[in-house]
């Protein structure tokens, strides 16, 4: 029992270099490809963004986005109430009901990439639905500031959902593109 106890870690350690040595190795054709991921629009303080949806933790919202059904993500919400001043992963986005616009972020990288300074940003974000009340016009609301006046007039109601997405924001008019990545239009 002694000796194969001393003999297992070499043949751990000599397993871990046989996958090591056989993984797949970057090369200069792989290095060199590129995915396109769909752009979603979004609204940031009146300023134009961009994000792509990769995850939803509900699987009817993700099948209609086409991104991956991630039900651990709803992990991500604190238990209990709200407590002012907690820090925690996730921030909000506004997703509107009856009313066609892009969803609007509280925060995004300010600049987009590593020099980002923005410590409220975050890529996990808690759905809050906004639906215009009866007897309200609709009207493009571009900021939370705005939403929150809209409430506040009860021209809107909030419904925050369990529901947590991964919308990394990767351009900005504000903060700019994400470094590394390339913008062109389709023909």
């Amino acid at each position: 029992m002694k000796t194969l106890l001393l003999l297992l870690p070499p043949l751990l350690l000599s397993g871990c270099a046989l996958l090591i040595e056989t993984a797949p190795q970057v090369t200069q054709s792989t290095a060199a490809m590129m995915t396109q991921l769909p752009l979603s629009d979004a609204w940031h303080e009146g300023r134009r963004a961009q994000y792509i949806t990769t995850d939803v933790s509900d699987e009817a919202m993700a099948i209609k986005a086409n991104a991956n059904f991630a039900p651990r993500l709803r992990d991500a919400i604190a238990p209990g109430p709200k407590v002012p001043g907690r820090r925690h992963a996730l921030e909000r986005v506004y997703k509107f009901t009856n009313f066609s616009q892009p969803v609007v972020f509280p925060s995004i990288p300010l600049p987009s990439g590593p020099a980002s300074r923005d410590a409220s940003y975050s890529p996990l974000w808690q759905v809050v639905e906004v639906t215009w009340t009866p007897g309200s016009v609709p009207a493009e609301l571009r900021s939370e500031e705005a939403i929150l006046k809209a409430e506040d007039a009860g021209r809107v109601q909030l419904a925050i959902l369990d529901v947590v997405v991964n919308c990394p924001v990767i351009w900005s008019e504000a903060g700019g593109l994400l470094p590394g990545a390339g913008r062109f239009r389709t023909p």
